[in-house]
């Protein structure tokens, strides 16, 4: 089944950069990969509209992660288009408390102090996921022909949509703001490596990042 690939591009807060939201259109209805921050929602909106994402067209909402940035806007949308959120269990608890550091190794000193205070879901955008994402989930269901892999290392719970056509929708496992690379911000380095080996035995094609162009594996 042919899919169509929009990428939408949201400015992240103080000026850290920018994260991608990917819609992706088939005959059998859309997907929304990541959602951005709700500070640029009216812009998500203008997005989804201008592409011709419709409520009753908007099948998934699948998220890479808990993070603020990739599910700012996921509880809104999901009412707004009355479509489903899919996330991998061990994340939930970050879309649930709003807490990017839950369940991470790494929530410990200044840094969480800083990021707690500027990086975070505000009360009214948490919510409790409809769908576990977890390994080999099937998303033919919702229009799309590909798979959930998981690909622990930025968070417990990220994972990886696969699809039939070799198009890999990472998170944040990799970027590519400047060059394609593992993402230096990084819970599990040693979980990372091994996230990338096992990639590197399937058929992915082209890598869609969250932050960053797409890029293929052997530009790593």
């Amino acid at each position: 089944m042919p899919i169509n690939i929009i990428t939408i591009s949201l400015a992240l807060p103080l000026g850290v950069g920018r994260v991608n939201c990917y819609l992706v259109r088939t005959t059998g209805g859309d997907v929304l990969i990541d959602t951005g921050v709700s500070g640029r929602r009216r812009l998500l909106e203008e997005a989804l509209e201008s592409a011709g994402c419709r409520p009753g067209g908007l099948k998934l909402i699948a998220l890479t992660h808990g993070d603020f940035d990739h599910t700012g806007n996921a509880a809104y949308l999901r009412q707004k288009y009355a479509a489903k959120i899919g996330m991998h269990p061990a994340d939930w608890g970050m879309a649930e408390r709003g807490d990017m550091f839950w369940n991470r190794k790494s929530g410990k000193g200044a840094f969480k102090v800083i990021a707690s205070a500027f990086f975070k879901l505000p009360q009214a955008d948490r919510f409790a996921p409809d769908v576990a994402l977890e390994e080999g989930f099937d998303l033919s269901p919702y229009g799309l022909e590909a798979t959930v892999l998981s690909i622990p290392g930025h968070s417990l719970g990220s994972v990886g949509l696969l699809t039939a056509e070799g198009d890999l929708f990472c998170g944040d496992l990799f970027e590519s703001s400047v060059q394609p690379r593992i993402n230096a911000i990084m819970d599990d380095l040693a979980a990372a490596t091994a996230s990338l080996e096992r990639l590197e035995s399937l058929p992915v094609k082209t890598v869609y990042p969250g932050h960053g162009r797409p890029f293929t594996l052997d530009q790593l």
